[in-house]
């Protein structure tokens, strides 16, 4: 039985994680999850599950938790703040460690989890964009193995040899990351100023956190996930396609030099690739619906209109320029995705606060941690002097 610490349990891949371990009591024990700010779920999950430790970034609710425990009789010990989430990650009883947490916040712990020498399923594609070769590094040095649990780059992962992530495959020409799309993949572009945020998270496929369900529907998701796979499989940008597959049945697909492609199919559904990666190398059940393909029937792709969605072409400038790009091009989407759901920024204005950033920042390198966050509180300052401006971009 192996012991799992959940980073982000009250998220959407977290609560799905939970519920395929659970499936499985004979293969894992849950020992620690790890939350930001919502008690009231972390309460019930440790409920359920048991654990030994329970870490939350905001300290008024970790002192609500904690509460709420003792009342209930509860031995879970309760831990607050930026450091308890280290605590988490490197906990001695787990030797997985679920990294869900969404956007920068993830960075430290999850890189805390690698150097710790756990096997580190990674749902948080910031880790990658603000400091890929410090993650990849720090697991090669631990003797780790990261297992990517993105749709996208888990099916990757399926279709190349075995043992063949994280170095160069031998035969491979390229990958393509598959797309839905989202929910305004048929909308004029003049009709993105108008586009509510309850409108932006209706994604036709997935349910998905109000944040990567905005970035779902820019593309910038895709553009991260690209970032993310160079890193991920020791790729270039210009060897990592995007294209358009409105059904999200394939997920992503292996291009060789033999001109032959494989590809991984399923529903869309996050508990295929997380059964995989908790599984690994074996094959356990997800709970997942079964694929019909005569009941799909169809499956269609194109390519992305990157002037209807600028925000996949400048992840794209990003990558290629390297360095502090891709942490710039983060932080200054997290504003500008947090600014457009208060309503302070429309949607076609999102890329243009990110633009505008990005524009205005000299790329270094990222040689530490230290520089990673850096460029990511530099971006982060540059986004919000944009919005609060008397005419801020889209606004």
């Amino acid at each position: 039985m192996k012991g799992l610490a959940v980073l982000g349990s009250t998220g959407t891949v977290g609560e799905s994680t939970l519920a395929v371990a659970a499936a499985h009591p004979e293969r894992f024990r849950v020992v620690a999850l790890a939350a930001r700010g919502n008690d009231e779920l972390l309460y019930r999950q440790c409920e359920r599950h048991r654990p030994e430790l329970a870490a939350m970034l905001e300290p008024a609710a970790a002192a609500r938790l904690a509460a709420r425990l003792r009342a209930g009789g509860l031995r879970t010990q309760v831990l607050a703040g930026a450091e308890a989430l280290l605590t988490v990650a490197r906990m001695p009883q787990a030797e997985l460690v679920m990294a869900a947490i969404v956007g920068a916040a993830g960075l430290a712990p999850t890189l805390a989890a690698a150097a710790a020498g756990k096997q580190l399923l990674l749902a948080n594609k910031e880790s990658l964009v603000l400091a890929g070769p410090l993650l990849v590094e720090a697991a090669r040095r631990a003797g780790t193995r990261i297992l990517p649990i993105d749709s996208e780059h888990n099916a990757v992962f399926q279709c190349l040899p075995p043992r063949a992530a994280e170095a160069r495959a031998p035969g491979v020409r390229r990958i393509v990351l598959t797309a839905s799309g989202g929910p305004f993949l048929r909308a004029r572009r003049e009709e993105l100023a108008a586009v509510t945020p309850e409108q932006a998270m209706a994604h036709p496929n997935w349910r998905m956190g109000p944040k990567i369900s905005v970035d779902s529907a820019t593309l910038m998701n895709k553009g991260l996930e690209l970032i993310e796979a160079c890193h991920l499989f020791a790729l270039t940008p210009d060897e990592v396609a995007v294209v358009i597959h409105p059904q999200s049945i394939v997920h992503s697909l292996v291009e060789y030099q033999d001109g032959s492609m494989l590809a991984s199919l399923s529903q869309p559904d996050m508990r295929v690739p997380i059964a995989h990666a908790l599984g690994w190398p074996e094959r356990i059940a997800s709970g997942a619906a079964a694929l019909d393909l005569v009941q799909v029937g169809r499956l269609s792709f194109e390519a992305p209109d990157l002037e209807r969605f600028p925000c996949l072409a400048l992840a794209g400038q990003a990558a290629r320029a390297g360095g502090s790009a891709p942490a710039v091009l983060n932080a200054a989407n997290e504003v500008a995705v947090a600014a457009f759901l208060a309503r302070r920024l429309n949607f076609a204005g999102i890329a243009g606060v990110i633009e505008s950033v990005l524009q205005r920042h000299e790329t270094g390198p990222v040689s530490s941690l230290e520089d990673a966050l850096a460029a990511d509180a530099w971006a982060r300052r540059r986004a919000e002097s944009l919005l609060t401006a008397p005419r801020a971009a889209g606004a």
